[in-house]
């Protein structure tokens, strides 16, 4: 016997339909005159509302179905990401920054925003990290500016990746971090003129950035990522996102 799902699915499919047509005809220059449009629309509309009123729970289904969906493709992104850093760690670490060992088996990915007062704090605590372990460790810089709440974030980035251009990345990355309360233009260049870069190519690789930082970010979004500092950290006994307080914890057991 066909159930009242499967009959609302034909019936939204016969309502989508003649959405389709109508559109079509638009499309095609066959235009139906205003009047029968406006009928057409709101008989829809009507059909439409009825049929949630008597039914909601049909419409709380549908909600839990695509979210599973979701929560299924998300698990698939991230297990490929996991995966990849195991066997493919080139490819996740591209031509991003990177320092400590070039060779090491532990590889530790951030994404971080140079005005989040959180990951100046991180900044300090995975300083002491990677001086103790450095041997051990290859850490990968991702940029996740967030502007929409960090107005320095982006310009901030993309002074940081034109010092990359010209071996200084970590040099400036650590000056931003330092005088996080100063970012602006004026420090970018001050950081620059102190890091004696050539100031016409870094003006010049400022204005080309955005497509670098926009990779990391879509990675980031890919991965729903919720804010900055964000670590994965895959050793030959873990892999996945990992909190700062953990690192040392987890490196100190591997050493």
């Amino acid at each position: 016997m066909r159930t009242f799902s499967y009959w609302f699915r034909q019936r939204l499919q016969q309502l989508r339909s003649l959405v389709a047509l109508s559109l079509l005809c638009l499309v095609l220059g066959w235009s139906l005159p205003a009047q029968a449009a406006n009928q057409t629309n709101q008989q829809l509309e009507q059909q439409v509302l009825r049929i949630i009123r008597q039914h909601p729970e049909v419409l709380l289904e549908s909600l839990q179905a695509y979210q599973q969906q979701q929560q299924q493709q998300l698990r698939q992104v991230q297990q490929a990401f996991l995966q990849d850093l195991k066997t493919a760690p080139g490819k996740v670490i591209g031509k991003s920054p990177t320092t400590g060992s070039p060779k090491a088996k532990i590889l530790l990915v951030e994404f971080s925003d140079f005005e989040c007062p959180y990951c100046a704090k991180a900044h300090e605590t995975l300083h002491n990290i990677m001086a103790k372990h450095k041997n051990d460790v290859t850490l990968v810089y991702k940029h996740f500016p967030l502007p929409q709440v960090h107005a320095q974030a982006l310009p901030a980035a993309r002074a940081a990746w034109a010092a990359f251009q010209q071996g200084k990345f970590w040099e400036y990355h650590d000056a931003l971090f330092t005088h996080q309360d100063q970012l602006g233009e004026k420090l970018y260049l001050e950081i620059a003129k102190n890091l004696n870069l050539d100031l016409p190519s870094f003006e010049k690789d400022r204005q080309i950035a955005d497509t670098a930082i926009l990779q990391d970010v879509e990675l980031a979004e890919k991965l729903r990522l919720s804010g900055t500092p964000f670590f994965v950290l895959n050793t030959d006994t873990f892999s996945g996102a990992v909190q700062l307080s953990e690192i040392e914890k987890i490196l100190s057991q591997i050493s």
